[in-house]
């Protein structure tokens, strides 16, 4: 578990990685309530088939409630991100890292042949470095210990 490692790799081994889709038309409590009942802080904005923003937790911060937006009366279109930046499986997690890095964001649609085949948040990315490193320590303390031969 490497930063070099794809998107793809990532995404088989995330325990939970179903995509949470919302319609633009639905209203911002809907959208929250399915944060909420699913544990997570992004949903994909969904028009059919199409990805056309991202909903997230600092979109309802930011755009909802600092603009006096009732989450009942407001649309999802009305303060999702869109454009939507997004990644392809083969990226590598230190790309991924450097866009989330750069950009100011927690999370990445990853699409494929123009469908959404999943999200990585900066928290997958955090997980999959440590425990790439936890690997090495291990291998290492092995290694100097006498426990792997060499």
């Amino acid at each position: 578990m490497k930063i070099t490692d794809t998107v793809d790799q990532v995404l088989k081994h995330k325990s939970f990685n179903k995509i949470l889709p919302v319609a633009p038309e639905q209203t911002v409590h809907e959208a929250l309530a399915l944060m909420a009942q699913y544990d997570v802080g992004a949903l994909m904005v969904m028009s059919g088939e199409k990805l056309v923003g991202i909903f997230s937790e600092r979109d309802y911060a930011r755009r909802g409630i600092l603009q006096g937006h009732q989450s009942k009366a407001t649309k999802v279109r009305e303060i999702m991100t869109s454009p939507v930046v997004s990644v392809t499986p083969q990226q590598t997690v230190d790309e991924c890292m450097n866009l989330m890095t750069n950009g100011h964001f927690r999370h990445l649609p990853v699409i494929e042949n123009d469908r959404v085949v999943g999200i990585v948040s900066i928290g997958d990315m955090v997980k999959w470095i440590i425990s790439g490193q936890e690997h090495a320590i291990q291998a290492l303390e092995g290694y100097i210990t006498g426990a792997y031969p060499g």
